[in-house]
């Protein structure tokens, strides 16, 4: 309805009231208009019922047609702190994170307000659903979504989770349908009934929390939903309502159908215009520009731009795929030097980092916990304890590989099995990661092993003699391979005496008179040349003790 303020309309509109029946019916429609001014219209009536002892004050028109929901232009409360921040581009976690961490700097601000300025096609399921019921559930400051362009499918999800919606007139909102992933045709449909029911009752629920039209509010993601401009027969109350809902009503047969909402015709998903979104009481107003929005909310200054800060850009860039390719590749070839070389050097601090960083970004980025942290620290121990303590390559190294590509994988989204559009092109940028990764890390161990030498590790695999041992003349040849140097040589005992050929660390090459030999110390390192005692065998596992 629309409350007209000149002396003249006031008197022809109060002429109109006759009795207090035709009174109540006016109450009861100024239930219906804005929320901000619902108060201000309901005290202006009584102030005009009051008129009949005392005139004084006027009531405006109150027509049918008119008692469905209509904005005004300025509301009236006045706010000390108002904060803008930008809600761009696909809805994922770290768009949902980034939203999260820009609210808690807006709430340290001390503001009031905030302006929630939604410019997106939509994206995650999930993550929309958690920002509208995070928006609904926020107590210390107004919200309000701001739509200068689009908010589609999950942004005009969150955009419901808001307590006010302002639009350009120009601008859309809706269409928020859910599709999943049909691995079984190798593309998309949409979500199945279970999915679309479950949808449907929270959309209900966050409409209704605002006091907009659930019907209107669940047309946009089911596209079999038409909803009627219905009129109840006795009060004249208008409102938008399916034909479930009026089945479902104590009196279905007081409600008449007026017209059908053209936008909830079957088989389309409910989307409309900035305009059209107000008229159906979806929004709540139209604006122009910022300063019109600025003037609905009384502002005596622009709305503080919460900007992009350090951390932000840092996330992002760090989560970017190749970014992310060359941290991993980094991280694994720097720990493969770590583990070839003694003690803590340059390569395990470039490790660490890389591995810090990787997993830092992704924390903040919504997609990685601590189970992905422990699972990939689980890993590199199999990893490393298949190297140095169990001879061959069996369920430990496979089961630290397998650990190491799970978290991951799970670290780099927040979903296992891709079920939307969104999902799979998450996935499929996981995948390519995890692959550039690999190749990265093959060519940077052949790279490492070229220039600096057969690392001990590729000493499991194969052996090269020491030079000392290379220039005796009963030294085996260089063509000889591992295992026929062993034949050749006298069986090893325990007791017997050697010297450490290489680090032990604690696997290693040692070298008994001729014969060299894969050893482990007892578990201490041994310096590259000590004398090593056998004092254990088990098969092809020799443990031996530094004796200097």
């Amino acid at each position: 309805m629309t409350l007209v303020r000149t002396p003249h309309f006031f008197v022809q509109s109060f002429s109109k009231l006759t009795s207090p029946s035709e009174l109540g019916v006016a109450i009861q429609a100024c239930k219906q208009t804005d929320r901000l001014k619902m108060r201000s219209a309901s005290t202006s009536i009584f102030r005009g019922w009051g008129l009949i002892l005392a005139p004084g004050i006027f009531l405006a028109p109150l027509e049918a047609q008119n008692i469905l929901p209509e904005s005004n232009p300025v509301a009236e409360a006045e706010y000390q702190q108002a904060v803008l921040i930008h809600f761009q581009g696909t809805i994922t976690s770290r768009l949902e994170q980034y939203t999260y961490r820009k609210l808690d700097q807006a709430q340290k601000l001390g503001a009031d307000l905030v302006i929630i300025q939604i410019d997106s096609p939509g994206g995650e399921l999930e993550a929309s659903l958690r920002l509208a019921n995070y928006f609904r559930d926020l107590a210390w400051a107004h919200t309000v979504a701001y739509v200068p362009e689009q908010a589609l499918s999950g942004a005009a999800i969150a955009a419901l989770g808001c307590q006010e919606i302002v639009l350009r007139p120009q601008a859309v909102l809706g269409d928020a349908g859910p599709i999943v992933m049909d691995f079984m045709e190798f593309g998309f449909r949409h979500a199945p009934e279970k999915v679309q029911t479950d949808l449907a009752r929270r959309i209900r629920d966050l409409a209704t929390k605002h006091n907009r039209p659930a019907a209107i509010a669940e047309a946009m993601v089911d596209k079999d939903l038409v909803v009627h401009r219905v009129r109840h027969r006795e009060n004249a109350r208008e409102q938008y309502m399916s034909e479930e809902e009026i089945n479902a009503a104590a009196d279905p047969g007081q409600w008449q159908k007026l017209n059908q909402v053209l936008e909830s015709r079957p088989g389309k998903f409910l989307e409309v215009s900035g305009k059209r979104a107000t008229e159906l009481g979806l929004a709540d107003a139209t604006i122009d520009d910022t300063s019109e929005l600025q003037q609905r909310y009384r502002l005596t200054k622009p709305p503080l731009t919460l900007q992009r800060q350090f951390v932000d850009s840092a996330v992002d860039l760090l989560n970017s795929p190749w970014i992310t390719t060359f941290l991993f590749a980094v991280g694994l070839v720097a720990l493969y030097i770590e583990l070839s070389v003694p003690g803590i050097n340059l390569g395990g601090l470039i490790a660490i980092l890389c591995f810090t960083l990787f997993f830092w970004s992704r924390f903040l980025g919504g997609t990685a916990g601590w189970l992905e942290v422990i699972l990939f620290v689980t890993g590199i121990v199999f990893i490393i304890a298949e190297l140095f303590f169990i001879p061959g390559f069996g369920v430990a190294g496979v089961s630290g590989f397998v650990l190491v590509l799970v978290s991951l994988v799970m670290a780099g989204q927040n979903f296992l099995v891709p079920e939307t559009a969104t999902e799979m092109h998450t996935f499929a940028r996981t995948i390519f990661i995890i692959a550039g990764s690999s190749c990265l890390v093959v060519g940077g161990i052949a790279m490492t092993t070229w220039f600096l030498g057969e690392l001990p590790l590729l000493g499991r695999l194969a052996l090269r003699p020491s030079k000392a041992a290379s220039n005796t003349a009963d030294s085996p040849s260089q063509h000889q391979t591992f295992s026929e140097v062993q034949s050749q040589s006298k069986p090893l005992q325990v007791g017997d005496i050697g010297f450490a050929d290489s680090p032990l660390r604690p696997a290693g090459v040692a070298r008994f008179e001729d014969d060299y030999r894969d050893v482990i110390s007892e578990g201490t390192f041994i310096e590259k040349g000590r004398s090593v005692k056998v004092i254990q065998m088990s098969g092809n596992r020799i443990v031996v003790r530094d004796i200097d």
